[in-house]
């Protein structure tokens, strides 16, 4: 038997890179290409110029915050032994377009988003309180939207078994 024990150095940085190439073709419309995980479209709807072939990209963040929040969880629960069956989503966001029509002074991103995510467990609401905010902490997505200063509301809904 190979044993092998390393030690990581906790007060340096550890970098982690990942990579994505993007083609857009003189349209709404652009294909990101995530290597070995696939490509992602994304559009605008027709009324709004695109062909409605994927998601916005506000859409697409909207998603990846569901996405990061629910890998984010996962690992928290895991760590702090917390059981659940399933997590379910709900999000929307609020925009002032006239920022993304030129206008000076208005903010081009979210002012708003809210979200809903209902948390199939029999575990107690303190606990599920405990890994939320430990969840909230650590999520990539939700801190970059937050440090934004979007206002960023998350309900988190326990649903006993």
């Amino acid at each position: 038997m190979v044993s092998n024990v390393t030690e990581q150095n906790m007060n340096e940085p550890i970098i982690r890179s990942k990579m994505v190439t993007a083609e857009n073709s003189a349209s709404q419309m652009t294909v990101a290409d995530c290597g070995e995980y696939g490509t992602l479209v994304f559009d605008e709807p027709i009324q709004h110029g695109g062909t409605g072939k994927g998601p916005s990209p506000l859409q697409g963040i909207l998603s990846a915050l569901c996405a990061c929040e629910s890998v984010t969880f996962n690992r928290t629960a895991s760590e702090m032994n917390f059981k659940y069956d399933s997590l379910s989503f709900s999000a929307e966001y609020k925009i002032d377009i006239r920022g993304r029509l030129g206008m000076r002074g208005v903010t081009q991103h979210f002012k708003n988003v809210r979200v809903e995510i209902q948390v199939k467990t029999s575990e107690s609401k303190q606990r599920l309180e405990e890994v939320v905010t430990e969840t909230e902490l650590r999520c990539p997505v939700y801190n970059l939207i937050q440090n934004a200063g979007v206002n960023l509301t998350c309900q988190w809904i326990r649903i006993s078994e």
